[in-house]
């Protein structure tokens, strides 16, 4: 899509390539290949690549093609199995085990990369498309760590790659209305938010099984699902959707829900990255008095509280509670007794000196409060809807990284998804950092922990992208990759 991928001088390749790929019965080709550089027909298609084809990335590549305008050229599992039915769906689309090998020999076949891997890979497998100039779709969160997220930040825009994270919400329509109504002063100024999930819905607040061990199954490339995180034998029901709950290779419920419900504040709000931040957890006691150390795992429930700074729509600074595993802030009074607060499991709530709204995941079912007030307000539109709203969230991308670099708008371009990303990972810096212990021994010998993370107010420092008043927090800003691995 860029200039410079087919360049002038490699012309004859590439028509060689063409009557190559035409010979052996490809009918897949780049938009590059069949109108050269710098070719924009409105009728072409993307040719998508995608990295995780098997559940929510079979979702992915569906809608990329049912868009109208996008092709699936490649697709890349590390579980064959797993992708089973995206390699049914596509049999023209080559398939691959490796996205190294992938986009090593098929660069100048790919105009785009999705990818919907578990949070440990989205960092090394959306740097290595966009070095290659690729336009890429990531999977929500955008990355495990902190340090990622300001990469690819960063990478965005070195490469002037068109970009778009999976939380969906961000086209849909419900966060559109709020902003629309917060600038109409119908709340006031927003001072406190509440955000809250019940996930997790996957084991957590337990220990890693030892000595339980089994078989790989039959399909699944084990090393390769394993890439950055640490190796470590392969255990039952890891794969394909409680690995969430482990640190190696999840962010938790944070991770899962929280760019679908901080995404509505963050807009309404127009919020940066938070100053400080601190939490409590959920504990599991494995015998009397005895609470379960399980480092490895997430908690089954925490309440993170963050202060971000005043900003150009707020008064004064604003306090986030994010709430998740259950647990859920006090029904305003103006709610009806029998009237759901937020959509029931999960939710936003904001309170400004004025009034309050709230909405549902994804920003849905916004509502004034009391409700009767939704219906009696009468706000003209003043940004622009997104066609299809939060489905029309994968036409969008497709249609900007035909378009090029900067030609569309984008709902959640990594500008706007890298540091809302962030956001959510500085509170797993506290609610990790809870469970940080140093041994200490008393004067007759007993030894005995301490938590120094505890029942503390972490202190952010953004633009060094460091805890500054407990050191020991740091080492989850940017984790340590697997020999072999880097993000270049």
């Amino acid at each position: 899509m860029k200039k410079d991928e087919t360049p002038k001088s490699n012309s004859r390749r590439s028509f060689l390539k063409t009557t190559a790929l035409a010979t052996a019965g490809i009918s897949i080709i780049p938009r590059h290949v069949m109108g050269g550089p710098g070719f924009l027909a409105p009728s072409d298609k993307l040719v998508i690549a995608g990295i995780g084809v098997g559940g929510k990335g079979e979702s992915d590549i569906n809608s990329f093609h049912q868009s109208g305008k996008a092709d699936i050229g490649f697709l890349c599992d590390v579980d064959k199995k797993r992708a089973a039915r995206s390699i049914a769906r596509f049999p023209k689309a080559k398939f691959y085990t490796d996205y190294r090998e992938m986009l090593e020999k098929e660069a100048k076949n790919i105009d785009a990369v999705s990818i919907s891997t578990p949070d440990h890979g989205h960092a090394i497998q959306a740097m290595a498309a966009m070095e290659l100039g690729k336009p890429v779709y990531v999977q929500k969160p955008l990355t495990h760590d902190i340090y990622e997220a300001r990469q690819l930040t960063e990478a965005a825009k070195k490469y002037e790659v068109v970009t778009q994270m999976g939380n969906q919400g961000a086209s849909g329509d419900g966060v559109r209305k709020m902003r629309e109504w917060y600038d109409a002063d119908l709340i006031g100024k927003v001072h406190t938010v509440y955000v809250w999930t019940d996930r997790p819905v996957w084991p957590q607040g337990i220990p890693w099984p030892k000595g339980k061990t089994t078989s790989v199954p039959e399909g699944l490339d084990w090393d390769l699902w394993l890439n950055t995180a640490p190796y470590k034998n392969y255990i039952e029901g890891l794969v394909p959707f409680n690995w969430r709950g482990w640190w190696d290779y999840g962010t938790g419920a944070l991770g899962d829900m929280g760019c679908h419900l901080i995404e509505a504040p963050y807009r309404v709000l127009g919020l940066g990255h938070p100053k400080d931040v601190q939490c409590s957890v959920g504990s599991v006691y494995v015998d009397e008095f005895q609470r379960g150390y399980f480092p490895e795992s997430c908690p089954p429930s925490s309440h993170a509280v963050m202060t971000f700074p005043k900003t150009e729509k707020t008064s004064e600074d604003v306090t986030l509670h994010w709430m998740d595993g259950g647990i859920k802030p006090k029904r305003p009074e103006e709610l009806g007794p029998n009237e759901t607060f937020g959509d029931g499991g999960n939710g936003v709530l904001f309170i400004g000196d004025k009034g309050k709204m709230m909405c549902g995941t994804y920003g849905r079912n916004p509502r004034l409060l009391p409700t009767s007030k939704t219906d009696e307000v009468n706000v003209a539109e003043k940004y622009d809807r997104v066609p299809g709203g939060e489905e029309g969230h994968y036409a969008q991308w497709v249609e900007g990284a035909i378009a090029g670099y900067g030609k569309k708008e984008l709902s959640s371009p990594f500008e706007i998804a890298g540091p809302l990303t962030e956001t959510l990972l500085i509170a797993n810096l506290a609610i990790r950092g809870y469970d940080v212990r140093n041994e200490k021994m008393r004067d007759n010998g007993d030894k005995y922990f301490e938590y120094p993370g505890r029942d503390i107010k972490m202190l952010w420092n953004s633009e060094e992208m460091r805890v500054t008043n407990f050191d020991e927090a740091n080492q989850f800003v940017r984790r340590d990759y697997r020999d072999g691995w880097k993000l270049s």
